[in-house]
């Protein structure tokens, strides 16, 4: 019904930690043990060997925001998320990880954002696409942060 699509990033970071470490630190709310600092924003609903359904909580300007998506894990290049349900009619995304030098990654984000009804559902997806963009850019200084700090820690111990 009158369907419009808008590019969602593309984001880019780069991340002085090995490949392998940030693709832990993005899958470990989803198929390993939930660091308490994610169980208030993920909820895991179902759970299988590489791809999980999962619930999002998001607070944006005061509200909190609950989408539920199927993320899936290609280890350790590519994680794709899949809306299931949410504020827009249709939403995929990819992370990619490529390794960018002795223990460095470069962590990227693109994705579509589809909304329904015509001029309002243009204006909408607009507004809504801004906005998810920018809560991927915070999730990805927080897995900047997290596997840097990782990477560091592993490096004094060994």
């Amino acid at each position: 019904w009158g369907r419009s699509f808008h590019r969602l990033g593309p984001l880019s970071v780069s991340i002085a930690a090995p490949r392998d470490l940030v693709f832990e630190v993005i899958r470990a709310p989803y198929l390993g043990r939930q660091p308490r600092s994610s169980r208030e924003e993920i909820e895991v609903l179902e759970r299988g060997s590489d791809m999980v359904l999962a619930a999002h909580r998001t607070r944006v300007l005061g509200v909190t925001v609950v989408t539920v998506a199927t993320v899936r894990f290609t280890p350790p290049e590519r994680v794709d998320f899949r809306l299931v349900r949410g504020p827009v009619a249709h939403v995929v995304e990819r992370f990619e990880l490529r390794d960018s030098g002795k223990a460095s990654t470069e962590l990227s984000y693109e994705g579509e954002l589809g909304s329904d009804l015509w001029w309002i559902g243009r204006s909408w997806g607009r507004r809504v696409a801004r906005t998810w963009t920018a809560v991927v850019a915070t999730s990805f200084e927080k897995i900047r942060v997290v596997a840097e700090d990782r990477a560091a820690a592993k490096s004094r111990r060994g």
